[in-house]
């Protein structure tokens, strides 16, 4: 890397420093469970509904689907993209199919074209489309298309896409090498975790997809733990138990880790949060919590309480911000544009 690619990158971190202390960061790794309900690394098809934030590496299809209709008290605080507020639903890709609705003033922002439309529901709302729009009403709302002409703003999704598949790949990798601390028990049909009183606030199981199958409940006793990681080994994964008690809120300190996991079917309401960055994921009902897949076909919702632990593992990657990608790449590429022309022009003068 040149000099002047230095200083473009330097300049860009400047200048997204104001936003980042404004606004906060989105991270990889542990913290993107927080920031957002549902990540998924390539294409989603869905017909329901997500009540906090989501991020789609791919394209969006399927019929008329809603996002961010959780309160706004309920949703993480977004950070900024080039002064704008990062949105409800972020697409890589293109959008299309039944009409897609965005709720409490979230917003969008989509790499490719937006065929099916938005309904723009609640505060006015800002949408960045990198390509065309159709079947949206604007109204007093903020819609701005062609911004893939924009310096950085195709590169910045595709290299969040990048962020989050390699850290959250790794963070699941990082879980399943966890020490074991507590033992499950299968009795009766029900699978019992039992977190242990052992002084620490982190708690770690580790069963196979065969011993889950084979029970029809889930009982969880979290005692004080802050954090408990399920490690479940198999390739191919079918929920269908039940949970016992109230589980409502077990998104916010579980992990379902299934780092083996090629597929990933769900009958059920589930309840913790799921973390299979690999899998070609099919849902029936709602899961609560954070969702993390490679490939989702959604016929349930994701709700909210996702994770809140404070378990943060080494091998977390360091803080990347849309404002530091929206703008450094911007500055990167101006700077690779100034050298392309100078160089040209020296060519012509030879």
């Amino acid at each position: 890397m040149n000099k002047a690619v230095r200083l473009a990158l330097v300049a860009g971190l400047a200048l997204s420093l104001p936003m980042q202390a404004k606004a906060g960061t989105i991270v990889g790794g542990v913290d993107a469970l927080k920031e957002w309900n549902l990540i998924v690394l390539g294409n989603v098809s869905s017909s329901s509904e997500v009540e906090g934030r989501t991020f789609i590496g791919g394209d969006l299809t399927g019929n008329s689907s809603n996002y961010t209709i959780g309160s706004s008290a309920g949703v993480p605080v977004p950070p900024a993209v080039a002064g704008v507020n990062a949105p409800g639903l972020t697409v890589v890709g293109n959008v299309s199919g039944g009409t897609k609705n965005l709720n409490n003033g979230s917003g969008a922002i989509v790499g490719g074209n937006v065929s099916s439309g938005f309904n723009l529901n609640g505060p006015n709302q800002t949408v960045l489309v990198g390509g065309s729009i159709s079947n949206t009403n604007v109204n007093s709302n903020t819609v701005k298309t062609g911004q893939s002409a924009v310096d950085g703003f195709i590169q910045g999704l595709t290299d969040q896409k990048s962020v989050l598949g390699s850290s959250l790949t790794k963070l699941s990798k990082t879980f399943s090498n966890l020490g074991t601390t507590d033992t499950a028990s299968f009795a009766n049909n029900t699978a019992t975790f039992n977190v242990g009183t052992h002084g620490t606030k982190l708690s770690v199981f580790d069963i196979t997809a065969s011993q889950l199958a084979a029970a029809n409940q889930i009982q969880f006793n979290l005692n004080s733990a802050d954090t408990v990681i399920v490690n479940v080994s198999g390739s191919d994964i079918n929920l269908h138990q039940n949970f016992l008690g109230n589980s409502n809120n077990l998104g916010q300190n579980v992990i379902w880790n299934f780092e083996d996991a090629n597929t990933f079917t769900s009958n059920v309401a589930w309840h913790g949060s799921v973390l299979a960055p690999t899998a070609a994921a099919t849902t029936y009902n709602y899961i609560q919590g954070s969702a993390v897949f490679a490939s989702l076909i959604q016929n349930g919702e994701v709700h909210l309480n996702t994770y809140a632990g404070s378990f943060t593992p080494g091998a977390a990657p360091e803080p990347t911000s849309w404002a530091l990608m929206i703008v450094g790449f911007g500055a990167v590429g101006a700077a690779l544009r100034r050298r392309r022309t100078a160089r040209a022009g020296q060519l012509a003068a030879a």
